[in-house]
């Protein structure tokens, strides 16, 4: 009967360090088999918010890991959906990576926001914003993770600076303004945690949205008030990610 009970006891533990020691796939840069898709917002009401990568902390990337033909596959694979999505920006975690990653380019023929101009392609590994205007923008704010929802209303710094490092792991830094400015911010809250719909208060349908733009009865693009909700509030200017996520 003991004998028994060691066996039995001896298969948990095995058990039970097999599923310790298991990689989470999500920090890793390693492309899934059947390829990606966009990680979907979760409400904060619902189930699975917990387990979702939209709202888990982005793991910095690592020496080794930079200039690496893994950390390329998975870049270019990030590029294509974005493009493949016609959007204008993506974060590794939109695609179930929880790495401290993201693309920004918008295209001059862009049919949502050519009116704003191009944004040139840009990639941030590892990004920190070390200083903002005081001057805020209001931007309704739609996004590839939040498929079919309205239309949300926030405020993002008219221009920034940042320091990030590229795919060969160099250090670069730089100032984004206008449109390139909000992109930037709306990926970088999705390394932070979530989407534009955990913050905006005020929220329009895409359609409706377009005809009061046009009519001139909402601001698209204008300086916005200081009750607009900032979209990554919460952020102390020149902390890393990982010190925002340890607060």
């Amino acid at each position: 009967m003991m004998r028994y009970c060691l066996i039995i006891s001896t298969l948990l533990t095995t058990m039970s360090l097999k599923k310790c020691n298991k990689i989470d796939d999500s920090l890793t840069l390693t492309i899934p088999k059947k390829g990606f898709e966009v990680v979907q917002q979760v409400p904060a009401t619902k189930k699975g918010r917990d387990q979702n990568t939209l709202y888990l902390p982005a793991r910095t990337l690592q020496k080794e890991e930079f200039n690496s033909p893994e950390l390329t596959i998975l870049i270019d694979s990030m590029y294509s959906v974005m493009l493949k999505n016609a959007g204008v920006g993506i974060a590794a975690n939109q695609l179930g990576k929880r790495l401290q990653i993201f693309i920004i380019e918008a295209k001059a023929d862009n049919p949502r926001y050519k009116v704003l101009g191009a944004v040139q392609k840009q990639l941030f590994i590892n990004p920190i914003i070390t200083k903002i205007s005081s001057e805020k923008m209001n931007f309704w704010h739609g996004c590839l993770s939040a498929k079919n929802e309205k239309r949300g209303n926030v405020a993002t710094y008219k221009w920034i600076e940042y320091q990030c490092q590229n795919e060969k792991g160099e250090i670069q830094s730089g100032r984004l303004d206008g449109f390139a400015a909000v992109i930037f911010q709306h990926e970088f809250r999705h390394l932070m945690y979530g989407t534009y719909l955990d913050i905006a208060k005020e929220y329009i349908a895409k359609a409706e949205l377009d005809k009061k733009i046009e009519s001139g009865e909402l601001p698209f693009f204008d300086k916005a008030p200081d009750t607009l909700p900032l979209l990554i509030n919460g952020y102390k200017i020149g902390e890393t990610l990982d010190e925002f996520h340890s607060k």
